[in-house]
């Protein structure tokens, strides 16, 4: 069965809880699997390694999860408008797949949390497309279809799934903030199918 890869990195655990969720929404899709994973962290001290297999959590991507997907997901924190060292330190080591045009064609949406309202959740996201579509990537968000877009009073976006999670990170998230993750899910697995299915198709 074909699968769409749900790639993050989760400092307190909200981001890993809406790449469950999205999650949820692709495996809702007939024909398709999530496949979750989670990159390390980084660390200041250069002599510190992490383990092989996390302790908690996600296992760790590999570059194969990438080639072998037929879509992506990817989501992280917020930092100052930007995404997360974690996540940025793993795609600038993406020279490899970016060259061979691994990703070229497929399906990405992105996600993330942060701790205030106005705490860069749409720049956040924006940043997060740029890499990917320098990769190739087909960028897809969430359409205004979606109720939840015009009631939230939390987060969420048309550029993708956010989540406020207040300045202890332990905001629960709201329903609609779930809903949004799910039909997040939903929509990148149908176009991936479809998008799949004519690329084997133009191969036959």
């Amino acid at each position: 069965m074909p699968e769409i890869l749900v790639l993050y990195y989760s400092r307190n655990g909200s981001v890993q809880q809406m790449a469950k969720l999205i999650a949820r929404g692709i495996e809702m899709v007939p024909g398709v699997a999530a496949r979750v994973r989670t990159v390390p962290p980084v660390s200041a001290n250069s002599e510190q390694t992490e383990p092989a297999i996390p302790t908690l959590g996600s296992p760790y991507v590999e570059i194969d999860d990438l080639r072998s997907c037929i879509g992506l997901a990817l989501g992280s924190p917020t930092r100052f408008g930007n995404m997360s060292a974690p996540v940025k330190y793993f795609i600038d080591q993406l020279g490899t797949i970016w060259h061979a045009g691994d990703l070229i064609g497929k399906p990405a949406t992105v996600f993330t949390s942060a701790s205030s309202m106005h705490g860069g959740h749409e720049i956040t996201l924006a940043t997060m497309m740029f890499p990917l579509i320098h990769l190739g990537m087909i960028i897809t968000g969430i359409p205004y279809s979606e109720h939840e877009l015009h009631t939230t009073v939390t987060g969420g976006t048309p550029y993708g799934s956010s989540h406020f999670a207040g300045q202890e990170g332990d905001l629960a998230i709201s329903a609609e903030e779930k809903s949004l993750c799910i039909a997040q899910g939903k929509r990148l697995a149908s176009i991936a199918l479809k998008l799949n299915h004519q690329t084997s198709s133009s191969e036959i």
